[in-house]
């Protein structure tokens, strides 16, 4: 597949030394208020003419993960390494090759158009200057003191001979010491926090700050990336006077709150540091003093938990379900796992947190629907999750989907999905880090508006809800779970960027003749 830059010739995109600018026809619909008994919905097209400058030039990136050491996080850097140092390694199967699978930004491509019949599609990654994964430089924290090879064995996620070439590299990186509360995760959890920051909680705010200043100026970084990849903690409570507004979390922290939580505490430091922070795991870390104070300091968060198997396909098959007028009235998810994942969600409150975030994917496709639920009863949808030690990172998941047809009848669909937790989650931290910063560098303003500056996107980067299993959204946007849609966002606004129009897959030059 070739990787060549798209180059669009357009009098709609201009070329600068530091950003290239689209105009671009925002085009959507505006619906009057409907009143209750009236027969119709009255509904006005709109357009407005944007501008849309992206920054050209990349800046230098580190990446620090929360839980550095666990499955995800050695899979992650083990990845980074194995292609950057383009590895390959033998197993039973044959040669296997490093590659990217799995990641929206480097193993997926973008229809461009037709050329003499046939439809041309190029790489996401060449529609805009994206983040290179090989220049991304990698750090973080976790409970655990093993260095990043002892704790790659641990995980037991990457064949053996490709272990062997990345164990001189790994057994040189080491955790810093993160922070752990014994009352928000697993009490299973406690033999491997060895590695832990003493001190009141915001001795231990100050102590990461510091890591991320320190680990910015030592490797001389424009911009650092903070991801939380360690275990699911049960919910936070929302408090009057402690969390609900960023002074009163501040204050909270400084007088050592009991119910602030660990990732709270790394998403403040972030904020006050100036980084972008992302949340992989299901819990509320994003409580709304959290949330003030990302906005206040203009930076970036988003979440929830990563979209990785089973919720994945879920959001597939409800859409198709709901889009094609079948109505789903049951969905039963079951999983058992093995890794410490698995072994720390084995307790109530931390299983709790990771069935709110794989119970509410299918509403905003049941609410698209009022023929099908004109009774607004949502499906009943059961979520089990089951720690079985011997099947290791390889999680097994089964749906059962049953639905009523016409007349009486019914449907059900039974799938059973065997997915290598680690291997599908790490590519999906990839591109939470490569949009997370593209993002960055995009601003948009309405032409008309001639004194109006370029805007950022908002606080919360709802962009990335694609990747996702509980998106993020800002206060009063709807939520998006339907995948093609989430994904469709992503293309449309890559396209936007370089003023292409939408994918409309109308392709009506094909079906008469318009000539």
């Amino acid at each position: 597949m070739t990787t060549k830059k798209v180059f669009v010739k357009s009098p709609k995109l201009k070329y600068h030394d530091e950003y290239i600018e689209a105009e671009y026809e925002y085009q959507t619909s505006k619906v009057d208020p409907i009143v209750d008994g009236a027969s119709e919905i009255i509904v006005t097209p709109e357009s407005k003419t944007l501008l849309i400058r992206t920054e050209v030039k990349v800046p230098k990136v580190g990446l620090m993960l929360v839980g550095w050491g666990g499955n995800n996080g050695t899979t992650i850097t083990a990845a980074l390494l194995a292609n950057k140092m383009k590895l390959s390694w033998e197993t039973k199967n044959g040669i296997k090759k490093s590659n990217w699978y799995g990641s929206l930004t480097q193993s997926s491509t973008v229809w461009l158009g037709i050329n003499k019949g046939h439809e041309i599609y190029a790489p996401m990654s060449s529609l805009l200057p994206m983040l290179n994964p090989d220049d991304i430089i990698i750090d973080g924290w976790d409970i655990s003191s093993l260095n990043l090879s002892d704790a790659m064995k641990r995980a037991m996620v990457l064949d053996i001979n490709l272990q062997k070439q990345l164990t001189t590299h790994m057994e040189k990186l080491k955790p810093r010491k993160s922070i752990y509360y014994p009352d928000f995760i697993a009490a299973n959890q406690e033999t491997r926090a060895d590695n832990c920051l003493s001190g009141t909680k915001l001795e231990q705010l100050n102590a990461i700050r510091n890591d991320i200043s320190s680990f910015k100026k030592e490797n001389n970084l424009d911009k650092v990336i903070i991801l939380w990849t360690a275990n699911t903690e049960r919910f936070s409570e929302i408090i009057p006077g402690v969390n609900d507004t960023a002074d009163n979390l501040l204050k909270s922290i400084a007088d050592n709150h009991s119910e602030i939580s660990p990732s709270t505490i790394f998403s403040v430091a972030s904020s006050l540091e100036g980084c972008t922070y992302i949340n992989g795991s299901p819990q509320n870390t994003f409580v709304p003093g959290a949330l003030e104070i990302a906005d206040n300091n203009g930076t970036y968060i988003a979440g929830d938990d990563f979209k990785s198997g089973q919720t994945k396909l879920k959001s597939v098959l409800v859409d198709f379900l709901i889009s094609a007028g079948i109505k789903p009235v049951s969905i039963v998810s079951y999983n058992h796992l093995g890794n410490n994942d698995g072994y720390n969600l084995s307790a109530p409150e931390q299983f709790k947190s990771k069935e709110i975030s794989k119970s509410n994917v299918v509403d905003d496709m049941v609410d698209s629907n009022n023929i099908l639920y004109d009774d607004n009863k949502k499906p009943d949808h059961c979520v089990v999750i089951k720690y079985v030690p011997y099947v290791g990172d390889s999680k097994r998941a089964m749906d059962e989907y049953t639905s009523e047809l016409m007349l009486g009848g019914h449907n059900t669909i039974v799938v059973h999905n065997t997915c290598e937790d680690s291997l599908l989650a790490s590519p999906i931290i990839l591109d939470l880090v490569i949009l997370a910063e593209l993002s960055s560098r995009i601003t948009i303003k309405a032409k008309e508006n001639k004194d109006g500056k370029f805007e950022n996107f908002h606080t919360v980067l709802s962009l990335l809800s694609y990747l996702c299993k509980a998106p993020l959204v800002p206060s009063g946007a709807p939520v998006v779970n339907a995948l093609s849609r989430q994904r469709s966002a992503i293309e449309n606004i890559l396209r936007a960027c370089i003023a292409l129009p939408p994918i409309n897959n109308m392709l009506l030059e094909h079906r008469i003749n318009i000539s």
